[in-house]
């Protein structure tokens, strides 16, 4: 009879294990094409899960409110000199919760309620803390939006430009959830410098790429460079703010004490693992290899009649309008769920339809990529996603289910970091 994988959780709590158990058997046998989701290694897996969690560490390296520091004081110098390695900053702080925390740190540093701060709108591709209504970012301050033109897809930035000169807003957020080509960072930069703003770069989708030469790099550019630690860096769920040395001291007292208390000491452990699995050839490998998949893989979508924002996509991304299939995204996501391949709904710009029932499905290649597929895989993942697309508009629920089988087969064939083998 072989050992439970977590012999102390099954004993203890047996449901919660095999809960975890399902989950595990889940994402081992879908293919997972959500763009902000990875497969991490062991190794982070087990630094997430130590005796780190049981200390408590307001402050900083050197400059805490609790004693006994001497190793976790260790852990976060390693963390932040990783992270200053791998992105070439200047400062950096490994203490941000997550992605949202990290981006509400960067007003209170540099912004006052009620002042302008400018980002991609929501439905464009952007991100609910760039300043969007429903947000606090877009309670608290003003938040002015820009967007995409209707006939490339792509940020018009002399409409940027505009925008920022007539509006004169105290931050500019650049980067979001739903970008499929590259950022200009100079551009923006020299619109920010322009207007006397701060500049954002948000990077949390494309760290690993830009960690891995994939994708041009906002330092040296922006003024912040906001980033999850998870998604396309293989890390746990957490987040980094960069900044010039001279912001280093605003980032780090918005971050500790402005918002958050202690840092948890176990999620600093995992973001250095990862950032030195960053800092190895083979994640070079892995984030070019990530890009030639999405491309690949947009233009097998291509070719089978799929309408991609933008016309396609320069990093992980592939943001796709389902108005010609006519079928709506979340129906198609739901279908494509049953057949084993994991998407999200997502809006569209210029969507016609609502947040909850939009009309495009947004996909990406990062967990593909960790399981070792490549760009020959590819055009058997568009048939598939065809032939689910397909099967959502005509109820077949038979395909779907022969979908299921031939997905597991392939993923079978290429087991996921970190995951179990049987």
């Amino acid at each position: 009879m072989s050992q439970p994988r977590h012999p102390a959780l099954s004993a203890a709590d047996p449901e919660l294990a095999a809960l975890v158990g399902a989950e595990e058997r889940l994402q081992a046998d879908t293919l997972r094409l959500i763009p902000s989701e990875n497969y991490v290694s062991a190794a982070v897996l087990e630094a997430g899960g130590t005796v780190l969690q049981n200390k408590y560490s307001e402050g900083y390296a050197g400059r805490r409110y609790y004693e006994g520091q001497q190793v976790i004081d260790q852990v976060e110098r390693l963390a932040v000199g990783r992270a200053k390695a791998v992105f070439g900053a200047e400062h950096a702080n490994v203490q941000p919760y997550s992605g949202s925390p990290a981006n509400l740190a960067v007003y209170l540093a540099f912004a006052e309620p009620g002042d302008t701060v400018m980002g991609m709108a929501l439905p464009m591709g952007g991100h609910l803390t760039h300043g969007w209504g429903v947000s606090a970012t877009g309670k608290w301050f003003r938040g002015v939006q820009y967007g995409v033109r209707a006939d490339t897809g792509v940020t018009d930035l002399d409409e940027v430009r505009d925008l920022a000169r007539r509006e004169r807003p105290k931050v500019i957020f650049c980067g979001g959830t739903a970008v499929p080509r590259v950022i200009d960072f100079p551009a923006f930069a020299e619109i920010a410098r322009e207007v006397g703003a701060v500049l954002v770069a948000d990077i949390a989708h494309i760290a690993g790429l830009v960690a891995g030469g994939a994708h041009p790099s906002p330092v040296g550019h922006a003024d912040v460079v906001s980033t999850t630690t998870h998604k396309t860096l293989r890390g746990p769920r957490g987040a980094i703010l960069m900044a010039r040395e001279e912001h280093a001291k605003a980032v780090d007292k918005a971050v500790f004490p402005g918002l958050q208390g202690g840092p948890h000491n176990q999620t600093t452990a995992a973001i250095a693992v990862a950032l030195h699995e960053a800092a190895q050839p083979s994640f070079r490998e892995y984030a070019h290899g990530v890009v030639a998949n999405a491309r690949a893989l947009a233009e097998a979508l291509l070719a089978r009649g799929f309408d991609l924002v933008s016309g396609g996509t320069d990093n992980h991304l592939i943001l796709m309008d389902l108005t010609g299939k006519d079928v709506p995204g979340k129906v198609a996501a739901k279908a494509l769920d049953r057949a084993g391949i994991v998407v999200n709904y997502n809006t569209v710009p210029f969507d016609p339809r609502k947040p909850f029932d939009p009309s495009g499905l947004r996909i990406g290649t990062p967990s593909l990529t960790s399981r070792g597929l490549g760009t020959a895989h590819m055009p058997v993942v568009a048939e598939w996603i065809d032939r689910g697309v397909t099967a959502a508009r005509a109820g077949d629920e038979e395909t779907l289910a022969k979908i299921r089988a031939e997905v597991a087969d392939l993923m079978a064939a290429h087991p996921a970091p970190g995951l179990p083998m049987a």
